[in-house]
């Protein structure tokens, strides 16, 4: 008599939730781009096929890699600046209701301006090049960071600060052995929201008359009607854009399940 296969073996394999949105994403760009019922060349340029042979070109020749690290490196320096200036003003807010309550309605008002807006500012003040750029980055990411740490900051139990105080701890011990061990969840928080918004606005910051990044490689590709190119630095960017949040998304869950 035949033996009977155990059910794991015949378990039909089972795709990834995930998998499935990025093929249908797929599908649907292929039909909207596809050159078998559209004859117009310039849609054609952006279809998957020729934007994936456009890709590979750009990787195997290396010639998008100094744009991805230009690319990096302002978002590092954008992100450095806004955690300076946002995380230590988020914990004085935090700590002082009276400056919270004086600098609410000005940060509001400057924090739904947007980022874009100060560009003809920034260069007429800063020139054209890297600084005008590291100021949208940070003018951008600053208040997730202020907002994020003040709120932190507030949360903390007040019995720990009281403890710290019944313990004749300075302030800066009770801020760096208190409270930021408390606040690191926000702060963390903070981070992913304040990378997600330099992500978006790198590109269009970097339209500023800087000579290399994604956002100028965007601007060359247009000018050179490689279309097939632009799509492929769209994925990149995208794909860049995902990795960064991904691993802040990785560091969040180990640190909280170390705690």
């Amino acid at each position: 008599m035949a033996q009977s296969l155990p059910a794991t073996a015949i378990r039909p394999l089972r795709v990834p939730l995930p998998l499935w949105g990025l093929a249908i994403g797929a599908l649907v760009w292929w039909i909207f781009t596809t050159p078998l019922w559209y004859s117009d060349p310039i849609r054609v340029d952006f279809s998957p096929e020729r934007t994936f042979v456009a890709l590979v070109q750009l990787l195997s020749t290396g010639a998008i890699v100094p744009h991805v690290i230009d690319s990096l490196r302002r978002v590092l320096v954008g992100l450095l600046a806004a955690i300076a200036i946002g995380v230590p003003l988020g914990i004085l807010l935090g700590l002082s209701r009276p400056l919270d309550q004086a600098t609410s309605a000005l940060f509001q008002f400057i924090r739904m301006i947007s980022p874009l807006s100060w560009m003809p500012i920034a260069v007429m003040v800063l020139g054209i090049g890297d600084l005008p750029v590291y100021f949208l980055l940070t003018i951008a990411a600053v208040w997730s960071l202020i907002l994020n740490t003040s709120a932190g900051v507030a949360a903390v139990d007040r019995r720990w600060l009281l403890l710290s105080k019944s313990l004749c701890a300075t302030q800066w011990e009770t801020i760096s052995r208190v409270i930021i061990p408390a606040i690191i969840p926000h702060l963390l928080t903070g981070v992913r929201l304040a990378i997600g918004i330099i992500w978006i606005v790198l590109v269009p910051a970097e339209m500023l008359g800087v000579s290399a990044g994604l956002g100028y490689y965007i601007l060359d590709t247009r000018d050179r009607l490689a279309y097939s190119e632009l799509m492929a630095v769209i994925l990149i960017i995208g794909t860049i854009g995902y990795c960064l949040d991904t691993s802040l998304r990785v560091a969040y869950r180990r640190w909280a399940h170390q705690r």
